[in-house]
């Protein structure tokens, strides 16, 4: 399941591609005429991400909420803002990218560097019998692939969503209620009172910390990777209660999601592995086995005690932690 950064990274697109901009809505697929309908035609107004959902306003104050789900992606073409792991991907945005991403090699100014969407630009396509290129807006936009929920056109780029958890056009009041269930997100929060709730809700509960991280009203974005990672960086049990933590402890999970999160959403890759430079860094943002201590090492040795790593079951959802350094 697509994770908070992945959410983030989405709505910095719509920010930079689509807020101000007069868009045709409509569904191909067929099971979103109405909310197309009352959408197309409209200038999107703000785009925002809280935790796993994303909510794009209107200029008729109605909102489009999109939960992904496990299956639900985002596809972008035509003149769109690209960074590596976009391009990697091909357009796609909203998996968990786990395959990783080829860095590229980066100019002088920084372009197609992994920190920066650059500016917008169309893929070419070469035709080897006539070796001539072909610029993709001769082709614009292009036809649909699969089953497609919702597009949103622009004059200039196209956005393609597939298999949503949830997608629904909603009024302010209706926006308001959804984020009100939500925990805090600190890429979008990051102030001592979102901490304090946070902070406030784990000490309380006699429910296991790698539940509460999972549990998407106490804080927002973390999914399978982040939780196991996390709480191996903090070297907690998963099993613990939540409030036998000190406080110290939750403000300190708090601080290293916030920066996870900031990670997340700069370089599109779940870095969970600090101080990497160079070589290991590029085969981190490769490959998933170089960049995370415990998520899918099942079986494998502990990178820090040798321990077997463990896997088990927890919140419907896969745990691995590793039973030493997290006893």
């Amino acid at each position: 399941m697509p994770e908070g950064h992945s959410v983030h990274r989405i709505t910095r697109q719509f920010q930079r591609n689509f807020v101000g901009h007069r868009v045709t809505v409509s569904s191909p697929q067929g099971r979103f005429v109405i909310g197309a309908a009352q959408l197309s035609g409209h200038t999107v107004t703000d785009a925002r991400a809280v935790g796993k959902q994303m909510f794009l306003e209107f200029d008729h104050w109605l909102w489009l909420r999109i939960h992904l789900g496990m299956y639900g992606a985002w596809d972008f073409s035509g003149e769109i803002q690209m960074d590596a792991t976009m391009a990697s991907a091909n357009g796609r945005m909203g998996q968990t990218n786990q395959h990783g991403t080829d860095l590229p090699t980066f100019d002088a100014a920084g372009e197609n560097s992994i920190f920066s969407i650059g500016a917008p630009r169309r893929t070419r396509v070469r035709m080897s019998e006539q070796e001539k290129e072909i610029d993709l807006a001769d082709a614009f936009p292009p036809e649909p692939v699969g089953q497609v929920r919702v597009r949103l056109l622009s004059d200039t780029v196209c956005a393609d969503l597939r298999g949503p958890t949830a997608c629904e056009v909603l009024d302010p009041s209706q926006v308001e209620a959804v984020i009100a269930k939500l925990g805090p997100d600190p890429e979008l929060d990051n102030t001592p009172e979102a901490e304090q709730r946070f902070v406030s809700v784990v000490r309380k509960k006699p429910t296991p910390i790698g539940r509460l991280l999972m549990d998407q009203t106490v804080v927002s974005g973390i999914g399978n990777v982040y939780r196991a990672e996390m709480l191996f960086r903090a070297g907690l049990n998963p099993h613990a209660p939540g409030k036998s933590l000190s406080d110290e402890t939750v403000r300190d999970l708090w601080s290293d999601w916030a920066h996870l999160l900031h990670i997340g959403v700069a370089t599109g890759q779940m870095m969970t592995m600090d101080g990497l430079d160079g070589e290991p860094y590029r085969l981190a943002m490769k490959n998933r086995a170089d960049r995370h201590w415990v998520y899918k090492r099942e079986g494998l040795p502990c990178r820090v005690c040798g321990t077997h790593i463990v896997l088990e079951e927890m919140a419907a959802r896969k745990l691995y932690w590793c039973p030493r350094c997290q006893a």
